[in-house]
């Protein structure tokens, strides 16, 4: 089932934000570079709990060298190579950044990662096809109002045969009362829209296209909330 498309302008200036100078900012933040400020840094702490939680959730099941991933909006890596390194079959990867997908190749390779394990590529979500055991979007939701990230799960749902994992910014009364959740991020100059999303509205997608939440979790940090669902094929 093809997703109802994020509009033209608003993928634009996603796009066009990650190539430039959102690269440089979410690059630095998902290293090990010192040169990030304290709200970067326990943003950086966030993701990485989420990360974390993934890859322990993943390993739980125990048969990752018989299993494919398609990692949705994969940024530089920061869950494909650890996955890979963890001996998973094979990793489709993508990112609507071509930068991005620069940067995460390059890490591939420094890693000493094989090429037929984690293959990388740069495309929207839309466009994204295929058939995968396990299909994973983290900290991609952000950039959804809550229809379009509806469909996206469908979307994805249509692509995973067994499993699926995804995480947004839950919609809390506490957030609501922020003007934007843009100012959970860093930089002033951050150009691209930011959206909370209902958890229900994303258990109920994932229910039409016939999934269950098997397990949850709230990752947190200061300036940074993710709620993390993994699916499973009902």
């Amino acid at each position: 089932m093809r997703s109802k498309p994020m509009g033209n302008l608003e993928k634009a200036e996603v796009k066009g934000y990650f190539e430039t100078t959102g690269f440089e900012r979410w690059n630095r933040i998902y290293s090990t570079s010192g040169d990030v400020n304290r709200v970067q840094r326990n943003i950086r702490i966030g993701h990485q709990k989420t990360v974390d939680n993934v890859l322990a959730w993943l390993q739980e099941d125990g048969d990752l060298a018989s299993r494919s991933f398609c990692d949705a909006g994969c940024g530089v890596g920061s869950l494909s190579l650890p996955l890979a390194q963890l001996g998973a079959a094979s990793i489709a990867a993508s990112d609507i950044s071509e930068a991005m997908v620069k940067e995460a190749t390059r890490r591939a390779t420094e890693a000493g990662l094989e090429v037929a394990r984690v293959q990388f590529s740069a495309s929207d979500l839309e466009s994204l096809g295929g058939t995968f055991n396990t299909v994973i979007c983290l900290d991609v939701f952000i950039h959804y109002p809550q229809p379009q990230a509806e469909a996206m799960v469908k979307h994805l749902a249509a692509l995973a045969q067994r499993r699926l994992i995804v995480s947004f910014a839950p919609y809390t009364p506490l957030l609501a009362l922020l003007k934007s959740i843009g100012s959970l991020f860093p930089g002033p100059s951050k150009a691209t829209r930011a959206y909370t999303l209902k958890e229900s509205g994303i258990i109920a997608a994932a229910a039409q296209a016939g999934f269950k939440p098997l397990r949850r979790s709230l990752n947190q940090a200061p300036f940074y909330f993710s709620r993390l669902i993994e699916f499973e094929r009902i």
